[in-house]
């Protein structure tokens, strides 16, 4: 996959299908999601609306097809909170390792910085070299694993925890849209 080729774009509900194809095997035969089933593609519109009200979600296109998605949401719920978010990246299996991942994350995480946004968490299913690396690679620092915090696929698993500022400013944040 060459990386001239490539496209990164706002996602939108037409993407809903291709997004739930790619992510449907992480749900099934992966521990890396937690989920039980893969969502329906109404469900996975509904993500992606949610998604780009509030902070950003998009996709990678690889000759007019969607080769993979990132995005992020609110980490808490809490109002203390509202300036960080959770981020996640989803390749189609055929494409890992090619760069693709890198390309989203650093279009998602400028994207939320132009939000306002200070701090992008993410949590990844052990083991997961491939996942741990790309964050590593993306300036995110390891700050704790969840041990055997979720049962899936007949054992317990472990979630690790990464982080990454997203901005160097010390000033005080400036209040949302």
């Amino acid at each position: 996959m060459d990386a001239g080729s490539w496209k990164i774009r706002d996602a939108s509900a037409r993407d809903a299908e291709a997004c739930a194809a790619i992510y449907a095997p992480y749900v099934t035969d992966t521990a890396i999601s937690f989920e039980s089933e893969p969502p329906s593609v109404a469900e996975m519109a509904e993500r992606i609306a949610a998604a780009t009200r509030t902070h950003a979600w998009l996709v990678l296109e690889h000759a007019g097809t969607i080769v993979g998605y990132a995005y992020g949401g609110p980490f808490k719920s809490r109002a203390a909170y509202r300036w960080s978010c959770e981020v996640s990246v989803y390749l189609d299996a055929g494409r890992r390792r090619a760069g693709g991942g890198r390309a989203l994350y650093r279009a998602l995480l400028d994207r939320l910085a132009e939000r306002g946004f200070r701090t992008a968490v993410a949590g990844m299913t052990l083991p997961n070299e491939a996942s741990t690396g790309l964050h590593h690679a993306m300036g995110f620092e390891p700050v704790g694993t969840c041990r055997r915090i979720g049962w899936k696929h007949g054992a317990w698993r472990d979630v690790a925890w990464m982080q990454r500022s997203l901005t160097p400013s010390e000033e005080p944040p400036v209040e949302l849209r």
